[in-house]
């Protein structure tokens, strides 16, 4: 059956089409129900049915692929690979959830866990999906206070973290991120679980709630932990992502039906069969990290390569060499990456064997032309972009060369995934825009397996922020999209206050309050602006508090600082503009449309409601002169 017949028995008979994908997952009690929409916008899948993360990817695989490899887990910064077999696998997961269960911790409860791309962190996963517990990945770039507004909302029983990171042969040290989070959290766990590495030798010790795992690894090595067999609509992780308000939501997934919807992708999408090997260049922090480094790949029976390291070190071949030495048939990475290496000599691509290599997928921004076609022609591969959000969990647009491969038209994801009805609607009215006219992407519900369930804790954010922007019951993406006559679909970029940085979702909110804390600053605009790069960058606009007179190059640096000190450095304003006063409406309203307009000599469109034109020119000087801090990159 081809993509058209297949996608459309998905949206239009789910029950029959989805409880046959069921099958490829193992269910310790199969489900009653495929599909409960009963109480819209909310909808259960696979109701009744009992399975578990952990044994899909790891126990079930023992008999027939134990001695294959299912983690390589390689760092170009310590020099180390290791590589990690089915059966040593089990071994080390069931190790860490013994460590989880003498801990107190089991079903229900919440883990934080704070580390870079190593095995560990795959293990610490997978100990508590085989548990029942709830684990919430922290991106390790992350400073102290984002960690602790993610510690607050979760409350979570631990914390393990490794004691350091490395970026470009650079410490990063995570254990005093980890201990100030620890000092501003109102709901601090009962102990941290510390993974030494060796990194950050006179690392700073908590007696009593501070523990070292490789003693306790080393107790527990022959523990056989009893998988615990979770409904299919109970959470199986939170991973938190930026708002609008400045409070990230913490979206959270269920068991069973992310388990179906990512066996399907694997091998409908992505092309893979047991055995074969994937080389996906995510972060464990990120939804990509979770779905295609981790739990997809196992579910799948394929070897995963878990990459720490930049793309450039210790040459730009590294991701290529090693597709050749591991024979990957599939590589996923972002756009940002590979503007990265596009920067070096093309004849990295050449270098390597990869005759195994089929397909290169990308995702996580908009891929331009011009780094599409040197991709396409340095390699000789397909390149495939495909559209998601941490909110879908598995990519909602995408062709689907497992299935049935369409044309690929550079700078279009393609078409709807399995499960995603989807329509580009008029913003103020509702209506089906034509063909080839900007409108806001939304997905009729109910939405596919793997999507969020719900937000944490507040099923009425859930209800607001992704289906109460229409009179109609609709997902908004907050993208905005353009379909062509062919059906394709154009992610044209965001509608909000959330902007993508290298692939990282940024609520503007965020940024602003963090700079709001200066005592000099009077108020704060920020928008994303265009950058070669990373998609998009931060712009930061500031006005000082009447009576200060400290130079507005300090301050500015101070805001970058402060910026980076709150939130990380993936975070960084790329530029910080200090100005008499901001443009806003009679109402009071910040024009932040405006603002990202000047700094990218675009349309500012309607500005009737304009309060003080002089505002408007008087940025349009600063932004000519230039900015005190950072660099214009527009």
């Amino acid at each position: 059956m081809g993509y058209e017949a297949s996608w459309r028995r998905s949206v239009d008979e789910p029950e029959a089409f989805w409880g046959e994908q069921a099958r490829l997952i193992d269910w310790q009690t199969p489900p009653r129900r495929i599909l409960d929409q009963s109480n819209p916008p909310f909808r259960r899948w696979f109701v009744g049915g009992t399975t578990n993360l952990c044994h899909n990817a790891v126990d079930r695989h023992l008999d027939a692929r134990g001695d294959q490899l299912a983690i390589v887990a390689v760092s170009t910064e310590t020099g180390i690979t290791r590589e990690i077999s089915y059966r040593e696998l089990h071994r080390e997961v069931n190790a860490f959830a013994a460590i989880l269960v003498d801990l107190g911790v089991g079903k229900g409860d919440r883990v934080v866990i704070y580390m870079p791309n190593i095995a560990e962190a795959v293990f610490a996963m997978l100990a508590c999906a085989r548990i029942g517990a709830i684990h919430s990945v922290v991106f390790g770039g992350f400073a102290a206070h984002n960690l602790a507004l993610r510690i607050d909302d979760a409350e979570p029983k631990l914390l393990v973290c490794a004691d350091a990171g490395m970026r470009g042969g650079k410490i990063i040290p995570y254990k005093p991120l980890v201990d100030a989070a620890l000092r501003e959290t109102k709901a601090p766990p009962a102990h941290v679980l510390v993974v030494r590495r060796g990194l950050d030798p006179d690392m700073a010790w908590v007696v009593e709630r501070d523990l070292d795992h490789a003693p306790l690894r080393e107790k527990h090595l022959d523990a056989n932990v009893p998988v615990e067999w979770l409904e299919s609509n109970e959470p199986s992780y939170l991973l938190y992502t930026s708002g609008t308000t400045g409070r990230p939501k913490g979206v959270q997934r269920d068991v069973g039906g992310y388990a179906v919807a990512l066996a399907v992708s694997m091998t409908a999408i992505f092309d893979l069969q047991p055995g074969q090997t994937i080389l996906c260049t995510s972060d464990v922090g990120w939804a990509v990290g979770h779905s295609y480094n981790v739990y997809g790949p196992l579910i799948g029976g394929c070897t995963a390569i878990l990459y720490e390291g930049l793309p450039t070190g210790p040459d730009p071949g590294i991701w290529w060499r090693l597709c050749e030495k591991y024979k990957a048939r599939t590589m996923f990475s972002s756009p940002t990456g590979i503007r990265v290496l596009k920067k070096q000599d093309a004849a990295w691509l050449r270098k390597y064997d990869l005759s195994s290599l089929k397909w290169i997928f990308l995702a996580g921004e908009p891929l331009d032309q011009p780094t599409y076609d040197w991709l396409t022609t340095g390699t000789g591969k397909t390149v495939v972009d495909n559209y998601w959000q941490t909110e879908t969990g598995w990519p909602a647009l995408s062709l689907m060369p497992g299935l049935d491969l369409k044309p690929v038209k550079p700078g279009s994801p393609g078409f709807p995934t399995f499960g995603y009805r989807m329509r580009v609607i008029d913003e103020a009215t509702g209506e089906e825009k034509p063909a080839g006219e900007k409108g806001v992407l939304v997905i009729e519900p109910p939405l596919p397996p793997g999507c969020l369930t719900t937000i944490w804790r507040d099923d009425e954010r859930y209800r607001r922020s992704y289906f109460g922007h229409f009179k109609e019951l609709l997902y908004s993406s907050l993208d905005w999209a353009v379909r062509d006559a062919d059906g394709y679909f154009f992610i044209l970029g965001r509608t909000d206050d959330v902007i993508n940085v290298a692939g990282h979702r940024l609520g503007t909110r965020e940024i602003e309050e963090s700079v709001a804390t200066l005592g000099a600053v009077a108020e704060v605009a920020v928008v994303g602006i265009a950058d070669e790069l990373k998609g998009q960058v931060p712009a930061v606009f500031a006005t000082l508090r009447q009576g200060v007179k400290d130079d507005p190059r300090d301050v500015a640096q101070a805001m970058e600082r402060r910026v980076v000190e709150l939130l990380g450095g993936v975070a960084r304003p790329a530029c910080v503009y200090v100005v008499g006063s901001l443009p806003k409406t009679r109402s009071g309203k910040l024009l932040r449309r405006a603002l990202q307009a000047l700094m990218q000599d675009t349309d500012p469109g309607d500005l009737s409601t304009l309060d003080d034109p002089g505002a408007l020119e008087e940025i349009r000087l600063a932004i000519a002169r230039g900015p005190h801090c950072g660099q214009r990159r527009a």
